[in-house]
């Protein structure tokens, strides 16, 4: 880790805009901007106090680059825990360039991905869970999705880790004094209480482990598939979804041959709807693969759309494909009631109690169908704020850290050894210190803020 270096990198989105801003950090950063800095009152930017903003002109050999406003950030009170001064220039690309260009002539270098962050985690400003929050936060793009990254951002899911891990290290350090004593056989933990913790720490990790089903579909979007017979409105669907002409409609049956997708939000959530080719029997070789990739989609899905015709019944095809799938959440959906009977509706509603009505060509109940699919996708735990899991490094680390913890309680239900009993209780420590990063190696930081986008 080069911490003693100054790097540089710009910190908004490249390309054309009103402003950018050039974060540039180190223990030089403020001087390195200072002796390119020409402030309107002549003051000097290291005289000026952190956390303030200074009006002047960027100048290389006598050559105004640009008119800027300077923010100062004095370490330890930093993001990076640095010095740090971000350069608020004109959107150009040129000036952009013109001024990274001036301050790698001058002593910076070029930001690796993450590599502000990380020096933010190095200096303990953050832990790895809140730093990995951080990606997870640019990366958002729905209300559920922020909440998450917020969340975990603001420190509440590596709080409750931590603490666990604070109460283990207490008994593990009892039990590693056992160690010490162990031909006088005396016991310094009590093994009641022991018991009490192990058993409060394997219910918050099945919780948050079982939270990981949830976070996952919202961080990556929850993605339903729209299946059904041909030419019962599957594309006229996704369209009135998305509120677009995104998929061909046509008259023609098995004019869906391939898989076509889109995402829209729905009350703050991220959906994934996959609009699939006709399921029937046929002996086109080009729409039997577009059936057997609409197969492959219902896998995939955590939600099934199984659309029919509402002047039709198929009890006998939902019933066929619940059973081929008796895990999977099926929504069946009635679609073209504007050409239904009344009767036809009632023998409908009478035959399945999990049932939506649409007219997707006219628009009707495709507004309540939204309302249906928020209440399948079970996201009360947003609404509690309970903490979710939607990393799956966590999800990992959780996994072994309980399957650990299993291991020391089945050992003490059997009155094993104590020193059986630590190897267990060491495992636990170290998976759940990955998480926080009380335990990292240099191959780990590298492979998590690689993925990070430069400037951050």
């Amino acid at each position: 880790m080069f911490q003693e270096d100054n790097i540089i990198a710009l910190a908004t989105a490249s390309g054309i805009g009103a402003i950018a801003v050039i974060r540039i950090s180190g223990p030089n950063a403020i001087e390195m901007v200072s002796s390119k800095f020409q402030a309107i009152g002549k003051k000097s930017l290291e005289a000026q106090k952190s956390h303030t903003v200074h009006l002047g002109h960027i100048v290389e050999n006598d050559t105004v680059i640009d008119q800027v406003l300077v923010s100062l950030f004095k370490g330890p009170n930093s993001y990076t825990g640095e010095n740090v001064a971000e350069i608020s220039c004109h959107g150009s690309p040129y000036i952009q360039q013109k001024l990274i260009q001036l301050f790698l002539k001058n002593g910076c270098r070029m930001a690796t991905p993450g590599e502000f962050t990380l020096r933010a985690f190095l200096n303990g400003k953050m832990d790895l869970s809140q730093a990995e929050a951080v990606a997870d936060l640019i990366a958002s793009d729905s209300e559920a999705s922020h909440q998450i990254a917020i969340q975990q951002m603001r420190g509440g899911f590596s709080n409750e880790i931590q603490h666990l891990r604070e109460e283990l290290l207490n008994f593990a350090s009892l039990i590693e004094l056992e160690l010490d004593f162990s031909q006088e056989d005396v016991e310094f933990a009590d093994r009641s209480q022991f018991n009490e913790l192990l058993t409060r720490i394997v219910n918050v990790l099945e919780r948050l482990i079982d939270s990981f089903a949830l976070g996952n579909v919202i961080k990556n979007g929850i993605p339903v598939a729209i299946v059904g017979e041909p030419n019962v409105g599957k594309s006229t669907l996704l369209n009135a979804l998305l509120n677009e002409e995104r998929a061909i409609v046509s008259a023609i049956a098995g004019t869906t041959r391939d898989t076509v997708e889109d995402q829209i939000a729905i009350g703050g959530i991220t959906f994934r709807f996959i609009d699939t080719a006709g399921i029937r029997d046929t002996q086109d070789h080009v729409e039997k693969i577009g059936i057997e990739r609409a197969y492959e989609k219902i896998e995939q899905a955590a939600l099934v759309f199984y659309l029919i015709d509402a002047m039709s019944d198929r009890q006998q095809e939902i019933k066929n494909l619940q059973e081929k799938y008796p895990d999977k959440k099926i929504l069946v959906i009635a679609n073209k009631t504007d050409g239904a009977t009344e009767s036809q509706l009632n023998f409908l509603k009478a035959n399945h109690t999990n049932l939506s009505l649409i007219s997707a060509k006219f628009g009707d109940g495709i507004d309540d169908l939204k309302d249906t699919l928020l209440q399948l996708t079970n996201t009360g735990e947003l609404g509690k704020n309970d903490t979710i899991i939607s990393n799956s490094r966590h999800y990992d680390a959780l996994l072994k850290a309980l399957e650990a913890i299993q291991k020391v309680k089945e050992a003490l239900a059997e009155g094993l050894a104590s020193d059986l009993m630590a190897i267990d209780i060491r495992e636990a420590l170290f998976h759940l210190g990955e998480i926080t990063g009380s335990v990292t190696t240099d191959d780990l930081l590298g492979n998590i803020f690689s993925n990070f986008c430069i400037g951050k």
